[in-house]
C-alpha cells in the first residue's frame, strides 16, 4: 500500500505526457550545445535524454561546440588564445588544435550515444550517428584589418543530404567544423552552425542548452516566453545575459524570423532539463515564437473537447455548476477562452439577462495557469462584450471565489436582485453568493 500514491502520480504523469509524444512524432529538432555541457557531470544522461527523443520518433540534429577544449588544447601546447570580435582568430597551429579538440568532442558524444548497458535508459536502443559534408564553410577573410585566416562562416548547408539521414531514423551529428569547395577546413562559431542549420531545414525546433537557465530580466527572473521582437530587444539591452546567451540569442532570433517553428534556451547544469522543458506545460527556460502562445479570442464549435477537459474538474469540485456537452455546443458563441500553445488553459460565458442585465459564467482557469492573470483578462474581455451589448449590471453566482470578484469590483448583494428569470432557476441548494458590479 505505501507505494500507492507514487504509482498514482506515475500514471497521471505518463497520461499527461502523451499529447507531447503524439506532437512530437515525426518532428525536427536541433539541439546545440557547446564544449561546457559535454565537459559537465550531465553529459551521459543527456545522452539518455537524446536516445528517449530518438525512440519517440523525434528526427534529431545535433550541434556541438568544443570552446574550453581548444582553450585548453592551446593552453597545453603553449599557444595563445587570440579573439577579434566574436571570432576567434585561428592560424594554422590554432587550427590543428581546433581539429583535434573537435574531433575528440564528437567521438565522445558518438560514444556516449552508442551506450547500450542492460541497466541504463539505453539499454535495448539502436541508434545509428551519422555525420558528413554537410555544412560549406567559408573563410570570414579580413575584419578591421586583422585577418581571421582558419575562422569560416557558414556558406552552404546541404538541407537535403540531412533531411535524407533523417529519413532513414538516424541521428546527424554535426561539430562547428566545415569545409571549402577548396578542401581547406574552417572554424566555424558553434551557435551560427546551429541556427544556418535549423533554418536550412526549417526545423520546428531549435533547443540551445546554455549556461543559464534561460533568458532573464535585469533582476535575474527568468523570461518564460518571448516574441522574436521580445527577443530581440533583449539582445540590444541584455548586457546582464550570460556569455552563452549573448552569442546564442541573436542566433535564436534569426532562426525564429527566418522560419524556425520554435526556439528554446534552457540551461545543461541540471539533470533532465530537456525532457521538461519539451514535455512539461510550463517547461524550465525560455521559448522564443514568432507570435505570442497566448491567444484570447471567442471561443469556436472545434474548442468543445478542450472546454470540457478544462471545466470537469472544477464541476466535480463543486467550483461549477454541471454543463453537459450538448449545452456547450448550443452556448458555445457565449464563450471567449485563453489558448496557450493550442490548448485551452481558461474560459468565461456571458449570458445576457433582456433589459441591461447580464451573466458573468463559467470563468475556469486551469491550475498551472493560474499565476499567470488569465482569469482577470477573461473577466475585462466579457466585461467589454457586455458594454458592447448595453449592459450596465454584471452578475456571478459563485460558492468558492466570492472574494476574488470582491477584489475587482463586485459586491455581495441578495437574491432578489437578479433578473426575474435568474431567479427561477437559482439553486437553493447550491447556496451561491451573488455579487453584481454595475458597468
Amino acid at each position: 500500500m505505501s507505494d500507492e500514491p507514487s504509482s498514482a502520480h506515475f500514471v497521471a504523469w505518463f497520461r499527461a505526457v502523451a499529447p507531447y509524444v503524439n506532437l512530437f512524432r515525426g518532428k525536427t529538432f536541433l539541439i546545440a550545445f557547446g564544449g561546457k555541457a559535454i565537459a559537465g557531470p550531465l553529459a551521459r544522461t543527456l545522452a539518455y535524454d537524446v536516445n528517449l527523443l530518438a525512440a519517440l520518433g523525434v528526427r534529431l540534429v545535433l550541434v556541438h561546440g568544443a570552446r574550453p577544449q581548444i582553450e585548453e588544447l592551446l593552453r597545453q601546447r603553449g599557444l595563445q588564445s587570440v579573439y577579434h570580435g566574436n571570432y576567434r582568430v585561428t592560424d594554422a597551429k590554432a587550427l590543428d588544435s581546433v581539429i583535434d579538440a573537435v574531433g575528440g568532442i564528437y567521438l565522445e558524444i558518438e560514444a556516449l550515444l552508442s551506450q547500450g548497458l542492460a541497466d541504463t535508459p539505453m539499454a535495448n536502443s539502436t541508434i545509428r550517428v551519422v555525420g558528413g559534408n554537410f555544412v560549406t564553410a567559408r573563410p570570414v577573410g579580413v575584419v578591421d584589418g586583422v585577418d581571421m585566416q582558419y575562422s569560416g562562416q557558414v556558406r552552404k548547408v546541404d538541407s537535403e543530404g540531412i533531411r535524407a539521414q533523417l529519413g532513414l531514423g538516424n541521428i546527424v551529428l554535426l561539430s562547428c567544423l566545415g569545409s571549402s569547395p577548396t578542401g581547406e577546413i574552417f572554424n566555424l562559431a558553434m551557435e551560427q552552425v546551429a541556427e544556418a542549420v535549423a533554418t536550412s531545414l526549417l526545423a520546428d525546433k531549435l533547443i540551445f542548452l546554455t549556461d543559464s537557465q534561460g533568458a532573464t530580466d535585469i533582476d535575474g527572473a527568468l523570461l518564460d516566453e518571448l516574441t522574436v521582437d521580445a527577443a530581440e530587444r533583449l539582445v540590444s539591452l541584455g548586457d546582464w545575459l550570460s556569455p552563452d546567451l549573448k552569442r546564442y540569442l541573436p542566433c535564436a532570433v534569426r532562426a525564429g524570423s527566418a522560419g524556425v517553428g520554435r526556439v528554446h534556451l534552457i540551461g545543461y547544469d541540471e539533470d533532465g532539463t530537456l525532457l521538461r522543458e519539451l514535455f512539461t506545460r510550463d517547461g524550465v527556460g525560455t521559448i522564443i515564437t514568432r507570435e505570442s502562445l497566448e491567444q484570447l479570442r471567442d471561443a469556436r464549435p472545434d474548442d468543445i473537447g478542450g472546454l470540457v477537459a478544462l471545466i470537469e474538474p472544477l464541476e466535480e469540485a463543486g467550483a461549477l455548476v454541471r454543463r453537459s456537452r450538448e449545452l456547450l455546443e448550443r452556448e458555445i458563441t457565449r464563450f471567449s477562452v485563453v489558448e496557450h500553445d493550442g490548448v485551452i488553459v481558461a474560459c468565461a460565458a456571458l449570458y445576457p439577462y433582456g433589459g441591461d442585465q447580464a451573466e458573468l459564467a463559467c470563468l475556469a482557469v486551469h491550475p498551472h495557469y493560474r499565476r499567470w492573470g488569465y482569469g482577470a483578462l477573461l473577466m475585462k474581455r466579457i466585461e467589454a462584450r457586455a458594454r458592447a451589448l448595453g449592459v450596465k449590471r454584471l452578475f456571478v453566482l459563485t460558492t468558492l471565489t466570492s472574494h476574488w470578484f470582491k477584489e475587482r469590483g463586485f459586491a455581495e448583494r441578495q437574491i432578489d436582485q437578479l433578473p426575474a428569470e435568474k431567479r427561477l432557476v437559482y439553486n437553493l441548494q447550491r447556496r451561491s453568493k451573488v455579487l453584481i458590479k454595475d458597468l
